[in-house]
C-alpha cells in the first residue's frame, strides 16, 4: 500500500463521480476492490451499509473509514484529503464559471446527459448486491428481503439507516443473548 495509491484512488473517485455522494459508491468500488484489493465486495457492501447508518455525506466517510483501514491515520487523512479538497476547490471555481453561464443551453443540458451513465453505475452496482445477497441468503432470503425493503423505504417512507439498523439488531440480539448466557 503507497499513499499515492490511496490518494490516487479516492481522488478518481472524487473527481468522476458526477451526482454525488451514490455515483461516487461504484466508482470506489472499482478502485478499492478490484484495482487495489485493499477490500472484498462482501466488506465493501457491509462498509456501505453501516456508513448509510451515520450522517454526514457517504464518500466522505467511505474516506474516512476505508483510508483507516488500509492506512492508519495517515490513510484516512490522505483519502479524505484526496476526497475533499480537489471537490471543494473545483466546485468554487466550476460554479462560479457556471452562474455565468447557466442561460447557455448546453450549460443546462449538461447534467441531463451524465444522469443515464450515472444510473447505470449504480444499476451495476445494485446487480452485484443482489448477487451477494443471494450467495449469503440464498434467492428466497434474497427477494424477500429486496421486496420489503423496497416497500418500506418506498411506499411506507421508512428511512433506510432505521431499516439497516434494525436488521442488524436482529441479527445480533441472538447472538448477544448467547453470549451473556454462556
Amino acid at each position: 500500500m503507497r499513499y499515492s495509491n490511496v490518494f490516487m484512488a479516492f481522488f478518481r473517485s472524487g473527481m468522476l463521480g458526477f451526482g454525488g455522494g451514490p455515483a461516487v459508491i461504484p466508482l470506489l468500488q472499482k478502485e478499492v476492490v478490484e484495482k487495489y484489493h485493499w477490500m472484498n465486495d462482501d466488506e465493501f457492501g457491509d462498509t456501505i451499509a453501516l456508513s448509510n447508518t451515520m450522517p454526514g455525506p457517504i464518500a466522505t466517510k467511505l474516506a474516512g473509514y476505508i483510508g483507516y483501514r488500509i492506512g492508519g491515520l495517515w490513510g484516512l487523512l490522505v483519502a479524505l484529503a484526496a476526497s475533499v479538497i480537489p471537490t471543494v476547490l473545483l466546485m468554487v471555481l466550476l460554479l462560479g464559471i457556471l452562474q455565468n453561464y447557466k442561460d447557455v443551453p448546453w450549460v443546462q443540458n449538461m447534467s441531463q446527459t451524465v444522469v443515464p451513465v450515472v444510473a447505470v453505475m449504480l444499476g451495476v452496482l445494485t446487480w452485484n448486491f443482489v448477487r451477494q445477497s443471494q450467495k449469503a441468503l440464498g434467492w428466497g432470503v434474497a427477494i424477500f428481503l429486496i421486496v420489503t425493503s423496497a416497500f418500506l423505504m418506498e411506499v411506507i417512507g421508512i428511512h433506510p439507516a432505521i431499516l439497516i439498523a434494525v436488521l442488524i439488531a436482529v441479527v445480533l440480539v441472538p447472538f448477544i443473548k448467547r453470549v451473556v448466557s454462556k
